[in-house]
């Protein structure tokens, strides 16, 4: 295997560049946030709402993960084979389109299979505006970049649940679908002038085999997840035939690739510390992280009371430590280096999650925007480090494949995340409101298990039950606040597995950091910069 060889060649209009990545990036992100806000709308009945049930919401989230992240590794391949600029044009105008139809849809069905094509648009996006990046940018200017890049994730956060929330005050639900058009639009025109193409010189020959075992092992895994985290129960026969047939089929991926002379993924780069141990970091983060915001959404709307518009704004502290810290993890880790800043905010997230135990139906609003701001703050400091890890540890002309590798594993984290963790929260919220409802005279066993779904799915009965559902009402949140306690418990230790894993693996700061940083006034940056000349 030869080693990196990561360009040096800086592009004149580089930062230009990077702001129309961003823009792209920040369509395929708004569009996850907004939904969140908009789920409580979409399921009330029309003409306010779909009248989309639990299941149904949840497939409308999860619809668009499951085509992602089963697309997301031949995306990546495919950028680096045909050129990462004509993926991401075409890429923009599927999610555009996707995202006008889904918001015109007359049932939940309808907006289920547009969410889908919204994913296929979003795989072709994600990982080409990271390769790109990598080929505009000199070496020694790629930390900062990465930032920067991961702060458009919190500002996407940021701009989702607020723009949702305005929507949603003055238009209709399928409003928060809509507005992707106008984003879309600027981002492609911008694209088209600004974006130089680039794709892998030397391809060698296409995988078909490897291409379709990739495809099939992820969606059949991440199907299963899904499947796992509806039925709160992962020993299914269903589930465990989807999700060990994606994991028996992805066993066969790496198998054929580790014998194949021209492999679509090198097996030997998860050899290499920096690259297996930051891929784990972003998965363990992410499976904590996108679990925990999930039911966020509802303790603020649906225990708290606030509008959508309000639960967009109070989440702000989240996406602001992100904008905030991100662009700027990369001198914090030219002082301390990778492993011991991952490590750090690894412990972070996992007491940012601890602290929503301490949460209850009257706890001050400050408290949770610490913690919010806590989380954010972590995860700034884990994304951009782990990304430059992974990334720099592939030649440049493999920056599409590392880059889907990059993302597939932050997809499969976070549906995993939402999955195992939605599953725990909603198994503990049944049990917690089994009593309540089973004192309800007259109430079939059929709307009693219904009821028993979710906190919105009880409070919805209590609503059809006029006066006498509102003694419903207090225990309906004081269980749904005792199953988050025991939900973020687990997304904890989570991010402190995750810790561990960045602690003894991912790589320390390499001695010759430390001797530039002793013998140079000017900085790291300066003597790359000489070197390079």
């Amino acid at each position: 295997m030869s080693s990196p060889q990561i360009s040096e060649a800086a592009h004149p209009r580089r930062w230009a560049i990077l702001g129309v990545l961003m823009l792209s990036l920040l369509v395929v992100v708004l569009d996850n946030s907004i939904l969140n806000v908009a789920m409580k709308t979409i399921a009330q009945p029309s003409p306010t709402g779909l009248g989309a049930t639990q299941s149904e919401l949840e497939w409308a989230i999860n619809s668009y993960t499951l085509v992602f992240a089963g697309l997301l590794f031949t995306a990546g391949l495919l950028g680096d084979r045909v050129g990462r600029k004509k993926v991401l044009l075409t890429g923009l105008a599927v999610f555009g389109v996707a995202s006008v139809l889904a918001g015109y849809s007359s049932g939940p069905g309808e907006l289920i299979a547009y969410r889908g094509v919204m994913g296929l648009g979003g795989a072709l996006v994600m990982p080409a505006t990271l390769a790109v990046l990598m080929n505009v940018f000199p070496r020694h200017e790629q930390p900062r970049a990465i930032g920067i890049w991961a702060g458009g994730v919190g500002l996407a956060i940021a701009i989702g649940p607020i723009t949702g929330g305005l929507l949603l005050e003055h238009f209709w639900w399928g409003s928060v679908f809509l507005v992707n058009a106008p984003v879309v639009a600027v981002a492609l025109v911008a694209m088209a002038l600004l974006v130089p193409d680039s794709r892998d010189p030397a391809p060698g020959r296409f995988d078909p085999l490897g291409v379709l075992l990739s495809v099939a092992g992820l969606v059949l895994l991440v199907y299963g997840i899904i499947k796992g985290g509806q039925l709160a129960d992962f020993t299914d026969p269903a589930v465990l035939a989807t999700a060990g047939g994606g994991l028996l089929v992805l066993v066969l991926f790496v198998l054929h690739e580790r014998h194949s002379s021209q492999p679509a993924l090198d097996m030997r780069y998860f050899r290499k510390p920096a690259f297996s141990a930051a891929v784990a970091a972003i998965a363990l983060v992410f499976f904590a992280l996108m679990g925990s915001t999930f039911f966020s959404v509802f303790y603020i709307q649906s225990v708290r009371g606030f509008s959508a518009l309000e639960a967009g704004l109070l989440m702000l502290p989240l996406a602001a430590a992100q904008m905030i810290f991100a662009p700027r993890a990369s001198a914090v880790v030219a002082r301390f280096g990778a492993k011991a800043v991952c490590t750090t905010g690894m412990v972070c997230v996992a007491a940012g999650m601890g602290g929503f135990a301490f949460l209850d139906e009257s706890t001050p609003l400050w408290v949770l925007e610490v913690l919010f701001f806590v989380m954010g703050s972590a995860m700034a400091h884990i994304m951009p480090p782990a990304t430059v890890s992974i990334m720099q540890s592939l030649p440049t002309e493999k920056a599409g494949s590392g880059s889907a590798v990059n993302n597939t594993f932050r997809q499969v984290g976070g549906a995993l995340g939402v999955a195992v963790l939605g599953s725990v929260l909603s198994s503990a919220y049944r049990d917690g409101i089994a009593g309540p409802l089973g004192s309800v005279p007259g109430l079939p066993d059929g709307a009693r298990h219904a009821a028993g779904e979710s906190i919105e799915a009880t409070l919805g009965l209590a609503d059809r039950l006029g006066p006498a559902g509102q003694a419903l009402v207090g225990p309906a949140k004081a269980s749904f606040v005792d199953a988050m306690h025991t939900t973020v418990l687990a997304a904890a230790a989570v991010a402190l597995v995750g810790a561990l894993v960045v602690a003894l693996w991912l790589p320390g700061r390499p001695a010759s950091a430390r001797a530039r940083e002793d013998e140079a006034q000017g900085g790291p940056e300066q003597e790359s910069v000489g070197t390079e000349r």
